[in-house]
């Protein structure tokens, strides 16, 4: 090789020994602007999360206890039977002059691996039990609140205890939808996972949430309380939590529940005893001054300006803020059933839904709501219609 070869070589090495390190630089800086973008949310997932949530909750504290006393176990067999097995392969293979020979089969042996496994099995299965009944043990509770599942959202109401009587849902912050659907959502702690109403309890209380739906099969899940009950209709199933910690909490439905599954967030903030008493009478404040008289009579100006924050919260997430729909979901925008000048139709579809459940039922809206939806839809995009759809209407056809 001549000495312009090696020089020429020489500059090669340095030029990829620059490219690669360059590379290695972009590649950590890249990470390390990705790690101080997002980080841990407490009450919620981590970054890199292996493990589970920290726990907030005697029942969470003991199924984190079970887990590792299970693995542990695990391990301990696996390193006892392969430890064995792989011994007496090495041991006494053919190469180094063994041969097969048949043995006795004394009884020791036959009962030794019976009833060792037994044994195992019952040091597993009796402090499961006992977590597991404690799990399923609703009784004596200072709160129930009934959580209802829907597409694609949850409904909360206090049915007993403090706070008895209010009543909300809970949806996804659109802001995050609207991340979402850009395809490039901003780096955020709690991505996906904002609502607009979180579920309110005090800490140091036993909550009982009783699960329903009025759809298909959703999940109640809060892993910080080690809590998940599904959410089937027509039935229902009950959970319970003590909360030892105040903060806010974060899970989400853990059943397959259709295209918005993954908008389906659960936020939980639990107070102290006088915080929450608090926001019970100012909860109780907002409802009375909400409180719609479905005789009233709206004008159309003021009617169509309560329906687009109905919409907002939920119709947004399928038919989109342009009504336009997407695939199979239908669009509102010059629809024949929004323009009609029979209200009944759409009256009918909002009050017991359509398409096999691809359009659910919007029972749990009050009268002016449903009236206020329904006439935002009729005035709005290009559906100029001027027709009004007034809550009395929707009184008589809810009866």
């Amino acid at each position: 090789m001549g000495p312009d070869a090696g020089v020429s070589m020489r500059k090669k090495l340095s030029a990829w020994r620059a490219t690669t390190a360059g590379l290695v630089l972009g590649a950590g800086s890249w990470a390390t602007a990705l790690a101080q973008q997002v980080n841990d949310l407490p009450g919620g997932p981590a970054v890199n999360q292996l493990n589970f949530a920290p726990p907030v909750t005697r029942i969470a504290e003991e199924q984190h206890w079970l887990h590792w006393f299970m693995m542990g176990i695990c391990a301990v067999i696996f390193v006892v039977v392969f430890g064995v097995m792989f011994y007496s392969i090495l041991k006494h293979r053919k190469s180094v002059g063994h041969k097969s020979q048949t043995l006795a089969e004394p009884i020791w042996v036959e009962l030794g691996w019976t009833i060792v496994p037994l044994l195992i099995v019952i040091g597993m299965a009796l402090p499961a039990t006992k977590v597991l009944v404690a799990q399923k043990d609703t009784t004596n509770a200072d709160l129930t609140i009934k959580a209802t599942g829907m597409q694609w959202k949850w409904g909360y109401d206090y049915i007993k205890g403090e706070g008895e009587g209010i009543g909300f849902l809970s949806t996804l912050d659109n802001s995050h939808r609207v991340m979402s659907n850009s395809g490039k959502p901003e780096p955020t702690d709690d991505y996906l996972l904002k609502v607009d109403n979180p579920l309110v309890v005090p800490v140091d209380k036993k909550i009982r949430i009783i699960t329903t739906a009025n759809d298909v099969i959703h999940a109640w899940m809060v892993p910080a309380f080690g809590v998940k009950q599904d959410a089937i209709p027509g039935f229902v199933r009950d959970t319970w939590f003590r909360a030892e910690k105040t903060g806010d909490f974060y899970g989400q439905c853990a059943e397959l529940c259709g295209k918005e599954h993954a908008y389906m967030p659960i936020h939980v903030r639990v107070v102290t005893a006088e915080q929450y008493t608090a926001w019970v009478a100012e909860q109780e404040k907002a409802m009375a001054a909400a409180a719609d008289d479905p005789s009233k009579v709206w004008e159309l100006a003021d009617l169509v300006k309560r329906g687009e924050s109905v919409y907002a919260a939920n119709c947004v997430a399928c038919h989109q803020a342009n009504g336009k729909g997407a695939g199979p979901i239908k669009a509102l925008d010059g629809s024949a059933l929004v323009v009609d000048s029979d209200h009944s139709k759409m009256i009918n579809v909002m009050l017991n839904g359509a398409g096999g459940g691809s359009m659910p039922a919007w029972k749990q809206l009050s009268d002016t709501e449903l009236a206020a939806v329904i006439t935002y839809a009729k005035n709005n995009w290009s559906n100029q219609t001027t027709q009004i759809v007034q809550p009395a209407v929707v009184q008589a056809a809810r009866q």
